[in-house]
């Protein structure tokens, strides 16, 4: 039975005081079967798709800057994330995206490798991006403060969304699913057809977070370029 609501996402089960639940992190690839990888399939088809398709698109993000394999790093943190969301939605199966420790070990590294990018190689183009163009001269010292504070919270803010969004939607299918359990035959059906909508919703919202946070990454890499 659960303390509380939230106890759905505690990674509770343990063997010799080991949280195995961390290790669904790395269940797609341990059911992903051999012959994916050596032999064309259609899905493998489909994934070579969606590849040239972010590929393209991570390209034209990146800009004039751009060079060779700077977009597999990204397409590898799309895959890996979407993997994730999309094994949280399976019964029994820990949702490691749904806890801020797994968003900010992926997000807060990155930023800051960024960040000392930036720093090193181009401090004068950081510098810029500290007073947007056309600011008054009164409001400069109160734009780099602004500035400042929106760069240093960027991965808390990759972190807390999509944390936040893998969390809402487990959280509504599990109070219906509770009260699918005392109610009446009628409601129980109404309840069902809810909880099947909401999967489906689930399951886009698993590709949409994966997406928003790989471009906004995307995004932040090419300011610093």
């Amino acid at each position: 039975m659960m303390t509380n609501l939230f106890s759905i996402f505690d990674p509770s089960t343990s063997i010799f005081n080991m949280n195995l639940n961390w290790l669904s992190t790395f269940m797609g690839l341990i059911i992903l079967p051999m012959i994916f990888w050596l032999i064309p399939s259609r899905l493998f088809m489909i994934l070579n798709i969606i590849l040239k398709t972010l590929h393209s698109e991570f390209k034209v993000l990146i800009g004039n800057n751009y060079s060779y394999g700077t977009t597999f790093m990204f397409m590898t943190l799309f895959f890996f994330i979407l993997c994730n969301n999309f094994l949280g939605l399976f019964p029994y199966i820990f949702t490691s995206t749904s806890h801020m420790m797994m968003n900010l070990s992926i997000a807060l590294p990155m930023w800051f490798t960024f960040m000392i990018f930036g720093w090193l190689n181009n401090t004068q183009h950081m510098f810029t991006h500290l007073v947007p163009q056309g600011t008054p001269s009164l409001l400069m010292s109160f734009m780099v403060l602004i500035e400042t504070i929106s760069n240093v919270i960027r991965p808390l803010t990759l972190a807390v969304r999509l944390m936040a969004n893998m969390i809402a939607g487990h959280l509504l299918i599990t109070l219906l699913s509770s009260m699918n359990l005392t109610s009446s035959l009628s409601l129980s059906s109404i309840l069902i057809l809810v909880m099947i909508l909401l999967m489906t919703l689930e399951t886009a919202v698993s590709l949409i977070q994966a997406y928003v946070f790989t471009i906004l990454s995307t995004l932040y890499s090419s300011e610093v370029i």
